[in-house]
């Protein structure tokens, strides 16, 4: 949990600049194309973390600007990025305007459950992260160059002339 606002913002920049360069590779054909009837489309993901950022901020009073829209409605690439980019530095704005150290100890009703502020921005950069490795697996199942977040992907250790790690 998050007790410094600094300590967010520094993951927070991190994290939404893997977000959008993993955006980054998505292609338009893919977006609405589904591997299995139980796993989303990419243009599903990608929206639910645009739709998230703006939710679950507003439930604890923050208003971050993105468009108001719950589902994907059929956005290119292009776009995706640029409404996500403008809504992720829209956390950032936000959070750092609105809210102290201290107050990331308050305490708000999230999901019927009472979660302090720092808990929520937790949950925030976490759910980026969850979906962000969903999403990696199906741009994977439908060979889309992806990205290392946490380490070097198989790609990125042959384009460094190593051998990826088996």
């Amino acid at each position: 949990m998050y007790h410094h606002i600094s300590d967010f913002l520094s993951d927070w920049e991190y994290e939404s600049g893997a977000t959008l360069k993993l955006f980054r590779n998505l292609k338009d054909d893919s977006l609405k194309k589904t591997i299995h009837p139980n796993v989303r489309s990419l243009g599903f993901l990608s929206w639910h973390l645009i739709h998230t950022m703006q939710e679950m901020l507003l439930r604890v009073g923050l208003k971050v600007s993105v468009r108001e829209q719950l589902d994907y409605n059929g956005e290119s690439v292009k776009e995706l990025c640029d409404i996500y980019e403008k809504g992720a530095l829209s956390v950032a704005e936000v959070v750092k305007a609105k809210w102290t150290d201290k107050e990331l100890e308050l305490l708000d009703d999230m999901y019927g459950e009472m979660w302090k502020r720092g808990q929520t921005l937790t949950t925030l950069v976490r759910h980026q992260a969850h979906h962000r490795a969903e999403m990696i697996v199906v741009m994977r199942m439908l060979n889309l160059p992806v990205i290392g977040v946490y380490g070097p992907t198989k790609e990125e250790w042959a384009q460094w002339g190593m051998e990826p790690m088996k």
